[in-house]
């Protein structure tokens, strides 16, 4: 268990790493594009040769496919349920400034994503840890939620939100992410393998549905002309982990 809760700190931490830098520190927007280009390729890679391979060979193939659509249309309803809160919670004179920047709703739209396809990932991070840790997806998350959180952080104060309100929030998410890592471990080891399939599809559903819909667009919008090679550089390094 003490593994376990290395892990979940590490993985949790570049939430919170990012929430503070993102409440305090605009980043150029270039930067904040070529973290997320990069996060974008780990997570590719990621779920390339580790979340859905996997869920492929514990629970076949309509397991996973169930479970990749499941999570993709988990997090399109929850990314909307979200945009339309954000909308009808702010204030009329602040509407159309929040739809122009890097705001838009993106900050709560990256805290969907990072939420949605962080706990099964942790879960799945945590059940990795029964029959060998799996650096490559820990790897992937610590590198998709520091930007995430970055930007998340920076787009909550272009919408007028205190600093303080910022890392409240993104620390929180990281405690729930944390203690999915440890329920993954100690309750999810022992699962039937067709629910761990699930689970872990679920993730990559998830996963899918946050890089079409958040991460690479905003990637290819500010990110340019660099965009491509961090996606590259995040995708290599993730798998030369898995292959190692």
């Amino acid at each position: 268990m003490g593994e376990a809760i290395l892990f979940s700190l590490i993985a949790s931490s570049a939430l919170v790493i990012g929430g503070v830098l993102g409440a305090y520190w605009k980043a150029p927007t270039q930067v904040t594009g070529v973290l997320l280009a990069f996060a974008s390729g780990t997570l590719i890679a990621a779920l390339c040769f580790e979340l859905f391979p996997e869920a492929y060979e514990l629970g076949g193939a309509w397991r996973a496919g169930l479970g990749l659509l499941a999570g993709g249309t988990a997090f399109v309803l929850a990314n909307a349920a979200l945009d339309r809160w954000v909308a009808g919670s702010t204030k009329p004179d602040q509407r159309e400034k929040v739809k122009r920047g890097a705001s838009g709703g993106v900050g709560w739209a990256l805290l969907a994503a990072v939420t949605l396809d962080g706990i099964p990932e942790n879960v799945a991070l945590g059940v990795s840890l029964v029959e060998g840790a799996s650096y490559t997806l820990l790897v992937a998350i610590f590198f998709s939620n520091l930007p995430e959180s970055l930007v998340g952080a920076v787009a909550m104060r272009d919408e007028d939100r205190p600093p303080r309100e910022a890392i409240l929030i993104w620390t929180l998410c990281a405690v729930v992410l944390a203690l999915a890592v440890l329920l993954g471990r100690a309750v999810f080891a022992g699962a039937d393998e067709g629910l761990l399939a699930v689970c872990l599809a679920f993730a990559g559903g998830a996963v899918l549905a946050s890089l079409a819909d958040t991460l690479m667009p905003e990637a290819f919008e500010h990110g340019r002309p660099y965009n491509s090679f961090a996606t590259a550089a995040g995708f290599f390094l993730s798998f030369m982990l898995a292959t190692v």
